[in-house]
């Protein structure tokens, strides 16, 4: 059993869910204390519990002490399972955090999984579920071949967004006799994902949308225009599409990411922001710009919420530099490094977060 500190570095919630996604992936029961400690509201939020729900299905899953504000949980992982996996997170509860502990062990099952889940689809302190289609899914797309489709959006309060998801493995933990020696094979065989060089970039992309009932505003392509004429200075084609859709909530977002090519292949930088009653629809093209703008001078690789997405990928090897070590992703290196001892390492100066434990 292994024992976690929840208030170790940032303490939220993050390190609940990569624990819950790391145990699941090898196997290992955790039991963690101090869960969320110096938030206002401390312990386990509703988004957790829905984690654990969803890996009860997956693995059948064991776990104690899962109800809502508690700040101690154990967890008990069983073998992951190809199946169909239905979740409702009800309201706006953000799907892309869902995700941060489902995902990988799902990209490891025995067969086909697919997540049908209903949550939010664009929400505060979460990845956009657009981000999650066009900059993270290609980058992971080493290991499993991910479909992902939005079928309907969800924005705060109501959410009800819809999305379906299907996972093929391209390698599966059930051929292995135990979690260390698909580790080791996948250390030995498995291509890496090393972003330590930007390239040149070749086009920005992105997706400005909103609620139907702000069509009458053009808040979409104000929103389009204004990141547009953010980013002119740049030398590469810049095409932003413009969505509405029909919501139960009002609401806006964008979703920026910038293409780069290195030695043949396609590297991707990304950057967000979120609508909101007081916020002109032009600020918010802005804001999402800059951070673009910010994320690419920077020479990083892997934007900052990129890389800690990708921390738990890099157990199976390779190397990221990004542009900001967070405090989110030092707390995720620490969360796998408790499962896998000093396989993980930051190294600040260069901002690159690297694998440098060969597994025997």
């Amino acid at each position: 059993m292994l024992n976690i500190n929840g208030s170790y570095g940032e303490g939220g919630g993050q390190i609940v869910r990569t624990a819950l996604a790391l145990s699941t992936l090898t196997g290992i029961p955790f039991s963690i204390t101090n869960i969320r400690k110096a938030r206002p509201q401390p312990g386990l939020k509703a988004q957790h519990l829905h984690c654990i729900k969803a890996l009860k299905q997956l693995c059948n899953a064991r776990a104690e002490n899962a109800s809502l504000g508690s700040t101690e949980l154990t967890f008990y992982p069983g073998k992951i399972q190809s199946k169909t996996l239905s979740i409702d997170i009800g309201t706006a509860g953000s799907i892309s955090l869902l995700l941060q502990s489902i995902l990988l062990p799902s990209m490891f099952a025995p067969g086909k999984v697919r997540l049908r889940i209903k949550g939010g689809t664009a929400g505060k302190w979460a990845m956009p579920f657009e981000y999650f289609m066009h900059v993270l899914v290609p980058t992971i797309s080493l290991y499993a071949e991910i479909e992902p489709k939005l079928i309907r959006r969800g924005y705060y309060p109501k959410g009800s967004g819809f999305v379906d998801i299907k996972i093929t493995p391209l390698y599966s933990i059930s051929e292995f006799d135990s979690f260390e020696h698909f580790l080791a094979y996948m250390q030995q065989n498995a291509q890496k994902i090393n972003l330590t060089e930007q390239g040149k970039l070749i086009a920005i992309r992105g997706i400005s949308h909103a609620s139907s009932d702000l069509q009458k505003n053009n808040v979409a392509e104000r929103q389009a225009k204004s990141a547009k004429q953010t980013l002119s200075s740049l030398d590469c084609p810049i095409k932003i599409d413009v969505e509405y859709s029909d919501t139960l909530s009002t609401g806006s977002g964008i979703t920026l990411w910038a293409i780069f090519e290195h030695n043949g292949k396609n590297y991707f930088l990304g950057s967000d922001a979120l609508g909101e009653r007081s916020k002109r629809a032009e600020a918010v093209g802005k804001e999402a710009a800059e951070k673009l703008l910010f994320e690419i001078n920077s020479k990083a690789c892997a934007d900052q919420h990129l890389a800690d997405n990708l921390v738990p990928f890099l157990i199976f090897g390779g190397s990221v530099k990004t542009s900001v070590i967070t405090e989110h992703c030092r707390t995720n290196v620490w969360v796998c490094n408790q499962f896998i001892p000093n396989a993980l390492k930051i190294e600040d100066k260069s901002k690159t977060i690297t694998f440098i434990k060969t597994h025997k």
